[in-house]
């Protein structure tokens, strides 16, 4: 402010008649408040300006702007449109997925650039530029990135920018106040007014390598992880807090850390302004529209349809839930097997729920399917967001209006969107042009009346006044000493288009640092490991690090405050069951009270339940449950019309094995792998079969539901399969898919196996058989006979009666935390096992 008040004063130009424009807007306000304490309140303001304000405030005597159709705007939901069109018209249009984004990206790199030539001059500069630009890229190897910088080059040089106006603009003084790097539209204006400018440096001269200055004494702090790295910068934040510093400058280097570290202050109530802003995507508002769009393809998934329906205040939330309820047990994966799961016979409560729905939720699905140009995409999501109740929540919500406005999905502001640029789109294309506008779109959190924490980068901590500065992210990723250039461009095509080299940002990046470091009161953060991966502090701390010896130490105890927790030990529960005894009780239910009394107390007493993910992923289980379905179709059907043939057999278990598929609802391409091995799990079953027959056993029933009283309690289950032996003597048999030494080992463990003697039990025959059939995917069928079931199976119900009375009776129930059962156990987390007092 000394320098630029001397200058009016020997100029003789009135304050109130000299431009100074600043690096960046936020600092407009921090100089007025500067000049107004140099010069005294009362006197007359310099127009404080950024390029972009001083463009827009000459609005009214220029007129307003209007771009034309193809301008670059620096708006994707507009520039995307742009690019694929120019595509189209350049021969590119089977390339435009895959080139459009590229486009963009290099148009945007050189806009900078190009704004900074007059209008009248910038057409002839592209054109000359153009051929100089594509030398190296002449060969077919290249054709696609020649193409791309042909095409953004012509771009931005075709294009008119806001802040060309500026150009016809007059200033009595011009006085450029320069950041740590030049912006060329502010060199372009003093070129053109030589004899009316003046350049004041803003930014100080770096500080030789071996300085001893403050920054010798900046305090360091090494995290071990991310959230070591955040909790500490948030404790240095309230620490300078709380010794009078304010206000703070937390710098962003890491825009997930500064979101971590923002949230442990505001749950602080500490006043921040935020002036990085957050990506729109981020935010609630821009994750309510996504995920209706993911809800309305035709073969969404059972998820994204639920994650939809549960964000939807016109729906109960209540009958949502039941319905999620039901179709995490039905397994239904995928949103149209719905209408199926209504009317399958193993919906009993809920179908009227469900259908209920269906009514509700169809007709906001309906008519997405075929393609239809942007601006009636528009109008079709702004009514489902109606019909929905989002959209008021979204015009309410400030990041909500944000998300309206970059999408433009107001009444009556989407005529941009119309005519050849807009294309007609698909449901997927729609969906990826909404989540590239989201993406590129920035929301800014409204600020404070007095902040006492600034978020702001490291650059724009140029000419601010701050209490204290802390810098997390300072690691070799975040904080490179060489940062990596914008844009596509090689170093040669940087060098023509009058881009910064690596060098230039280089040189900028430690500018910032040393400024950085000058600062009275500077704590420096960095992460020793990330993902497992142990992480470097990036290059400008080594230096510091190695500047500092022979010196005093800087202060580098952890900023937390301890404070003591007083131990409580977590001991093994010991609940009881009595008021809960079991009216009803199946192997698998039993087996859980043998392992451990606790699973059977939370998962069947108290009937706590996990929610079953609803995964595309085909496992084990779907292929077990596929097994079983058509080795019971098959069997019916080999009773119902006999046969010795083999290829009729064979025909008979295939077109089984696909009715299963069928009713399963498994798509083909997803079982292929199963799909594959099938032929020689049939060809060993049907071998296994043939010997089976031979010993004299015939086929009874398949899947046989049983229930049988045992006192007050009552067994059931159901049973794979039953066979009746030449000597009239039941077999009763469950198919493993399991591994054969798995299978075996239930044999010798009889005493400890529970489910062949279950079985047993649910049959009213004195004397009767039992074993596994194991179908392994190698082809070979075997069976592993248990023997002396009958012994075995009196002996379970025995203590059946025994461990069921001592329920009734009150004894405890408790965790044992020993052996395989608690590896993939639901219960784990309510046992608190991983806790316990040793």
């Amino acid at each position: 402010m000394a320098q630029l008040a001397s200058a009016l004063q020997s100029r003789g130009v009135h304050p109130s008649q000299a431009v100074v424009l600043l690096p960046y807007a936020q600092l407009i306000q921090q100089a007025r408040q500067a000049w107004a304490a140099h010069v005294g309140e009362t006197s007359f303001l310099p127009r404080f300006e950024s390029t972009l304000n001083w463009a827009d405030s000459l609005g009214g005597s220029h007129g307003v702007f209007v771009p034309a159709p193809d301008d670059l705007r620096l708006d994707m939901a507009l520039d995307v449109l742009t690019a694929a069109s120019l595509l189209e018209r350049s021969g590119l249009a089977s390339h435009r997925d895959m080139l459009t984004s590229r486009v963009v990206e290099a148009a945007w790199s050189v806009a900078g650039v190009a704004a900074a030539v007059p209008p009248t001059d910038r057409s002839a500069w592209g054109t000359r530029l153009a051929g100089a630009l594509g030398a190296d890229l002449d060969t077919p190897a290249l054709a696609l990135e020649a193409a791309v910088a042909r095409i953004a080059l012509a771009w931005a040089a075709n294009s008119a920018y806001p802040t060309d106006r500026l150009f016809e603009a007059n200033p009595v003084l011009l006085v450029v106040m320069e950041g740590f790097q030049r912006d060329p539209l502010a060199q372009a204006l003093q070129a053109r007014w030589p004899d009316c400018t003046l350049t004041i440096a803003l930014a100080e001269s770096p500080a030789p390598a071996d300085a001893t200055g403050p920054s010798s004494y900046a305090v360091l702090h090494a995290a071990q992880d991310a959230e070591d790295e955040a909790e500490q910068a948030a404790a240095c934040v309230l620490q300078h807090l709380t010794q009078g510093r304010s206000p703070v400058a937390l710098i962003a280097q890491d825009r997930q850390l500064t979101r971590r570290v923002g949230a442990m202050l505001a749950g602080r109530g500490i006043a921040m302004r935020d002036e990085t802003g957050w990506k729109l995507s981020t935010t609630r508002a821009a994750a309510t529209v996504m995920g209706l769009l993911r809800a309305m393809p035709w073969d969404a998934s059972t998820d994204a349809v639920l994650d939809w329906l549960k964000n939807t205040p016109a729906l109960e939330a209540a009958r949502v839930t039941t319905v999620e309820a039901c179709l995490r047990r039905l397994g239904v994966r995928s949103w149209r097997e719905l209408p199926d799961a209504v009317g399958s016979e193993q919906v009993s409560a809920g179908r009227e729920t469900l259908a209920l729905l269906l009514q509700q939720v169809e007709p906001l699905r309906s008519d997405w399917a075929r393609p239809r140009p942007l601006c009636l995409w528009l109008e079709r999501l702004r009514a489902a967001l109606q019909a929905a109740g989002q959209w008021d929540l979204l015009a309410t919500d400030g990041a909500g209006q944000t998300v309206l406005e970059v999408l433009r999905l107001h009444e009556g502001v989407d005529h941009e969107l119309d005519g050849e640029r807009a294309p007609r789109m698909a449901l997927h294309e729609f969906t990826h042009w909404v989540n590239q506008s989201l993406e590129a779109g920035k929301f800014s959190p409204p600020h404070p009346p007095a902040e006492q924490v600034v978020i702001l980068p490291l650059a724009q901590l140029l000419g601010r006044s701050m209490a204290a500065v802390v810098l997390p992210g300072c690691d070799e990723l975040r904080l490179p000493v060489s940062p990596e250039p914008s844009g596509p461009w090689t170093p040669a095509q940087r060098v023509l288009l009058g881009l910064p080299s690596r060098d230039a940002l280089a040189a900028t990046a430690s500018q910032a640092w040393q400024h950085a470091l000058q600062q009275p009161q500077v704590d420096v953060l960095w992460r020793a490991s990330e993902a497992g991966e142990h992480l470097l502090p990036s290059g400008f701390v080594q230096t510091l690090l190695l500047n500092r010896k022979g010196l005093p130490p800087a202060e580098t105890a952890d900023p937390r405050s301890p404070r003591e927790v007083q131990i409580t030990p977590t001991l093994r529960p010991l609940p009881t069951g009595e008021a809960l005894t079991p009216t009803r009780l199946s192997a698998s239910a039993y087996e859980d009270l043998r392992r451990c009394p606790y699973r059977f107390f939370a998962l069947r007493q108290l009937q706590l339940q996990e929610s079953d993910e609803l995964d595309n992923a085909l496992g084990k289980r779907d292929f077990g449950n596929w097994l079983h379905g058509l080795l019971k179709d098959f069997h019916d059907a080999l009773k119902a019309a006999p046969t010795d043939d083999a290829g009729e057999r064979v025909a008979l278990i295939d077109a089984a094995a696909e009715r299963s598929r069928r009713e399963l609802a498994l798509g083909a391409s997803e079982f292929l792998p199963y799909a594959a091995a099938w032929p020689g799990v049939r060809d060993g079953y049907l071998q296994w079969l043939r010997e089976h027959e031979a010993a004299g056993a015939v086929y009874e029933a398949g899947e046989v539901w049983r229930e049988i009283p045992l006192g007050t309690l009552s067994l059931r289950g159901q049973l794979d399969r039953v066979d009746r032996m030449a000597d009239g003597q039941a077999l009763v048999m469950d198919y493993k898919t399991e591994n054969s030494t798995t299978t075996a080992e239930r044999i010798k463990s009889a005493e400890e196996d529970t489910q062949l003697a279950f079985y047993a039990a649910l049959l009213e025959d004195d004397t009767l058989s039992a074993a596994y059939v194991n179908l392994g995917e190698k082809g070979v069928t075997k069976t592993y006979q248990q023997p002396a079931i009958v012994e075995l199976r009196d002996g379970l119900i025995d203590s059946i009666r025994r461990d069921m009375a001592r329920i009734a009776e009150g004894a405890a129930l408790p965790a044992l935390g020993e052996g395989t059962a608690c590896d993939w156990c639901a219960a784990r987390g309510l046992c608190r096992k991983d806790f316990w007092k040793s």
